[in-house]
């Protein structure tokens, strides 16, 4: 049995992405909870910052509050919160603590808030840093969110050994990403030895950097890759120092702890590419989790329809088909790939008189907007159909993928598409027009098909969400689920398509120089390449009859059940944390 296992993340109350999906489908994982006797999340959370608090405090977030020191909420007993008082005036800050429900299961939530936070402590804190763990901390002070984990790291574990005190039994520290490791490097100095340390690499942030910034993308940094590790170079061999971005040096000091949890299978190759010390030590694939539900024919054409409606709605058009992605709005979801796959879709459907929708779900603003802008948005100029840029509905880049929605719309016979830059799917948060009866669970069971061909991509939770629902699901080969779906002979299923973006024409001369120069022209023609074949292979996989449909259920829930949490749990983290206790 473990006694203790401490998550620090940044999705500690709220589900925001994929680290908070991964925290649904492990704490509410049965073996999760058969041997792990405690669970505590620790982050921090701001409060001034009115749409989190809603989020929060949401029904569906299922968030209790024992203590909370900006409010005076007091339902702990009078010794942890007289330990509470202590660290909050200490720290100058104010605790957040209660219990949020994972499946079946509550599990403690700890969060600081240190907007105000005593700096005597951060600098102490700083100065280890430098000295123990090389991290030049005045390189990256004024960057937001550096300083905002820097400075509650130290109140964070202060709260966390008021409520724990000292850890007797097998307990670990589980860092979350980057946005973790300072908690834990203060947990590393504060309470020295009561913890096993793991870093769970979400991703490779330097590699994500160099990905996403160059427009050579996925063809061009794999490529490199492979060609300079079968040198003997290093990532900073090959693309430069990154001495300057914050979160390469947190993860160069995560690289020392005792566990590396890495969630795919190019992670691994990832970060032994920027350190080649990781291949000489113990570490462990530890895959996400693929959600796995039966569900009947009768329930999927039921939330089929409601997506149907809701296109009708917008459009005037029942569709024949419903294609969706539900991701973040960050530039290595590829999604322009999407409309190239969908340009090739129009004509094969037209020419069977079918029709399409394409529901593209995502925001910049993780927190969405505020249910009564969308209302008076729709009612002014008719959103989602039309977004305007100069008043808060289109931010940053969510101006260039709705002009890619829009060239779509102009041009396409058989299909059109829609951008709905909203957090959450119901009519409460996204207009009149959405069908009253619509969850976000009908999204994922009625879509005929989700595409996540992502330029960067570690792992692909939501490419692979709906995989149980029957949906074909098409993904990139830089997806990190591609290691987890060949591990369960599932690549070959009529319900994945894989996409390969990463091969290099035969004519293109592949040394480490030619690669690095790679370019947006060079990487257009792959895409080009590609887009027509996996157009073909979608439009051969849809399920044409309730048969077709029925086996498509069958095989992906099939395929699910070998991925889903649960299996995760027993065959891969729980292992791999008895491996480093020794148990």
């Amino acid at each position: 049995m473990i006694d203790l296992i401490v998550h620090a993340t940044h999705e500690a109350a709220v589900k925001a992405g994929g680290i908070g999906a991964v925290l649904s489908g492990l704490l509410s994982s049965e073996v999760y909870n058969a041997e792990v006797k405690r669970t505590v999340l620790l982050g921090q959370y701001d409060a001034r910052d009115s749409m989190e608090w809603e989020r929060m405090r949401a029904p569906r977030n299922k968030f209790k509050i024992l203590f909370h020191g900006y409010e005076q909420i007091n339902e702990v007993d009078e010794a942890l919160a007289l330990a509470f008082h202590g660290v909050q005036q200490f720290h100058s800050v104010s605790i957040l603590y209660g219990t949020r429900r994972f499946g079946d299961v509550e599990h403690e939530v700890l969060l600081v808030d240190s907007s105000r936070a005593a700096v005597g402590p951060i600098n102490d804190f700083k100065s280890w840093l430098y000295q123990w763990q090389g991290i030049e901390v005045h390189r990256y002070e004024g960057y937001p969110e550096f300083d905002w984990t820097i400075g509650g790291a130290v109140a964070s574990v202060a709260a966390l050994h008021a409520l724990v005190g000292n850890v007797g039994g097998p307990s670990f520290f589980v860092a979350h990403e980057w946005l973790g490791l300072p908690a834990l490097f203060a947990a590393q100095q504060h309470l020295y030895g009561q913890y096993r340390t793991i870093f769970y690499a979400h991703e490779v942030a330097t590699a994500r950097a160099i990905v996403e910034g160059n427009d050579g993308q996925d063809l061009r940094f794999y490529n490199a890759m492979r060609i300079a590790k079968a040198q003997g170079l290093r990532m900073e061999d090959a693309f430069g120092s990154y001495r300057h971005f914050y979160k390469h040096a947190l993860l160069r000091a995560a690289l020392n702890l005792e566990g590396i949890f890495a969630v795919g299978d190019l992670v691994l190759e990832e970060l032994a590419f920027l350190d080649p010390a990781v291949r000489g030590r113990d570490t462990d694939i530890v895959y996400n989790g693929v959600p796995s539900k039966a569900i009947t024919v009768e329930e999927k054409l039921a939330s089929k329809g409601l997506l149907q409606d809701y296109s009708n709605n917008l459009f005037g058009v029942t569709p024949s088909w419903v294609f969706t992605h539900v991701t973040r709005l960050v530039p290595s979801k590829g999604i322009w790939r999407d409309f190239r796959i969908l340009q090739h879709l129009d004509w094969l459907l037209a020419e069977r008189g079918e029709t399409g929708i394409y529901y593209l779900l995502s925001t910049v603003r993780p927190a969405g907007r505020r249910p009564e802008d969308v209302f008076r948005w729709e009612w002014e100029y008719g959103w989602p159909l039309h977004h305007r840029a100069d008043n808060g509905d289109l931010i940053d880049y969510e101006w260039d993928y709705y002009q890619m929605v829009e060239n779509h719309n102009r041009h396409a016979r058989a299909t059109r598409a829609v951008f709905i830059n909203q957090f959450g799917w119901s009519r409460d948060r996204c207009g009149n027009r959405m069908p009253e009866a619509m969850e976000f669970s009908d999204l994922r069971n009625g879509a005929d098909v989700e595409f996540g061909l992502s330029v960067y991509e570690p792992f692909g939770i939501a490419q692979v969400e709906p995989l149980s629902f029957g949906a074909i699901c098409a993904i990139s080969s830089a997806c990190g689920c591609v290691g987890f779906l060949d591990d369960v002979a599932a690549l070959d299923a009529p319900n994945i398509v894989l996409g390969d973006y990463l091969f290099l024409p035969d004519w293109f001369p592949a040394s480490l120089g030619n690669v690095l120069r790679i370019d947006q022209g060079m990487r257009n023609i792959v895409a080009e390449q590609e887009a027509p074949r996996i157009a073909q292979a979608i439009d051969a996989a849809l399920p044409r009859d309730n048969a077709t449909l029925q086996q498509r259920i069958d095989d992906g829930y099939a395929i699910s059940q070998k991925m889903s949490w649960e299996v995760v749990a027993e065959d891969y983290f729980l292992p791999a944390l008895r491996r480093i206790a020794g148990l």
